[in-house]
């Protein structure tokens, strides 16, 4: 499928809707028109929006991944650790006891795996929702800064594969939105 005219400096499209159900219905006929890349706005949560844009709950999730495989890291680096420091830098004959003794190492290795793990979660979710982002194009949008008060904003994006300008901006104003301007880089 090509993508089609988009004007150079575009993000998107957005429209200001006057409800809640305005906004989620125009959501679902978004998606219905297979527009893939798009975001929703508004004041406060709404029930059903996120599948509106089409976006689906899931159990397991990248970030879960992400979580495990830190965890895992941090454990193999954490017995790594004590077993470098007890066998190979410094070992210590105490009682007769093998330098490999890990036994005593499973407390340091778990508190590693736990750090690791927290630390994937936390730079993880940074990374996975594009944060910190201190600006965003739709902040050019004159209008916007109602959406933390009350209207409720649409916006499709131009790196949608089905985004056309003319098209896109006509399916918006089919929905009968208050209004429908072009977002600017």
């Amino acid at each position: 499928m090509a993508i089609g005219k988009v004007r150079t400096g575009t993000y998107g499209v957005i429209a200001e809707f006057s409800s809640p159900a305005d906004l989620t219905a125009a959501a679902e006929a978004a998606r219905d028109a297979g527009y893939t890349e798009m975001d929703a706005f508004s004041p406060f949560p709404i029930h059903n929006l996120h599948e509106a844009v089409g976006m689906k709950s899931t159990g397991l999730s990248s970030m879960s991944a992400l979580v495990l495989i830190g965890g895992i890291i941090g454990g193999i680096g954490g017995f790594f650790m004590c077993w470098y420091a007890n066998v190979i830098s410094y070992p210590l004959n105490i009682g007769g006891k093998p330098f490999n003794s890990w036994p005593a190492w499973i407390p340091i290795t778990f508190e590693c795996a736990i750090l690791m793990a927290a630390f994937a979660a936390v730079f993880g979710m940074l990374a996975l929702n594009g944060l910190p982002m201190p600006y965003h194009p739709v902040f050019n949008v004159k209008r916007f800064d109602q959406a933390s008060r009350d209207k409720f904003f649409l916006v499709i994006q131009a790196r949608d594969p089905k985004f056309d300008l003319d098209t896109v901006w006509k399916f918006l104003e089919a929905l009968h939105p208050r209004e429908v301007v072009d977002v600017p880089w």
